[in-house]
């Protein structure tokens, strides 16, 4: 909805702007409001999978009594709980990668999450950024052997070790 798209650019404009002293200038501006854009509108799709809008009666006050049926049972099936210890981990998992990607150096950091966040393609980076694509791959791999080590550090081991 046009709502939510104010909102995601509104709520964009504000993490630049306080995270204005973090900026390189190695991306152009275009390209660094729309990682963060592109952050923003995930954690707003986030949101409302989570968030359930009850609908109001014509005094305004909640319809609570539509959401039932005469015999009491949910007029609409509930959605699957999960489970919240994997959604626990999934959470700290996000936490742990957004501290180790902070850990990066800026060009790196750039280039790491324009190919594996937006998933633009190395070409597409190379000319955004001004860079040749050996120093693309060398930064990604340099990125992801980073990325893998911090993990690991922080608790989450290789795949297969126990």
């Amino acid at each position: 909805s046009d709502a939510l798209a104010e909102d995601a650019v509104q709520e964009t404009l504000l993490a630049a702007l306080a995270a204005q002293a973090r900026y390189a200038g190695h991306a152009s501006p275009r390209t660094w409001l729309t990682g963060i854009l592109k952050h923003k509108i995930v954690d707003l799709i986030r949101r409302n999978v989570r968030e359930v809008e009850i609908p109001r009666d014509a005094d305004g006050e909640e319809a609570v009594d539509s959401l039932f049926k005469q015999d009491g049972h949910w007029a609409e099936p509930l959605r699957p709980w999960g489970n919240p210890h994997a959604e626990a981990e999934l959470s700290q998992l996000r936490r742990v990668l957004d501290e180790c990607a902070d850990r990066l150096k800026p060009l790196m950091a750039q280039v790491f999450s324009l190919r594996e966040v937006a998933g633009m393609e190395t070409e597409e980076i190379c000319k955004e950024l001004g860079i040749t694509p050996t120093n693309c791959w060398v930064l990604l791999h340099r990125a992801r052997l980073f990325m893998r080590q911090c993990l690991e550090l922080n608790g989450f081991a290789k795949a297969g070790a126990a």
